[in-house]
């Protein structure tokens, strides 16, 4: 005979497993630590070739003239603006990638935490029905 309780529960189950299931046990597989570290180096590397593309843009948008000036301009102080850009852009892309990996990371956890009780629960009411 079904229980309808179980099979409410296990219909639930398998719609979170369909669903956000995969990538939470992905994000769930790794420590804390590990997991944020690894986006956030994806994001650098990202921000770094954002900036890139966007430096040379800059720089072919209006060559001609960027190319007369080269000899007028300080370049040390142009590298060091340059620089400074870069990593400003680069340590608000990182901490705005650690704020929100973070959250990923926590509701992920959290989720799984409500599946495994569920699997649980699953589990008392097989034992109940034997």
């Amino acid at each position: 005979m079904l229980n309808e309780e179980r099979v409410i529960l296990m219909t639930k189950m398998q719609t979170y497993e369909e669903r956000e299931g995969k990538k939470n046990v992905y994000i769930g597989n790794y420590f804390r630590g590990d997991y944020i570290t690894i986006q956030i180096l994806k994001s650098v590397v990202s921000a770094s070739l954002a900036f890139f593309v966007v430096f040379m843009l800059y720089i072919f948008y209006d060559f001609e003239v960027f190319m007369q000036n080269i000899y007028e301009m300080d370049l040390f102080a142009f590298a060091k603006d340059v620089l400074m850009a870069y990593g400003a852009t680069v340590i608000a892309y990182g901490f705005i990638s650690y704020m929100v990996y973070s959250y990923r990371y926590s509701k992920a956890k959290k989720s799984l935490k409500a599946y495994y009780s569920n699997l649980k629960k699953l589990n008392e009411l097989y034992e109940e029905e034997q």
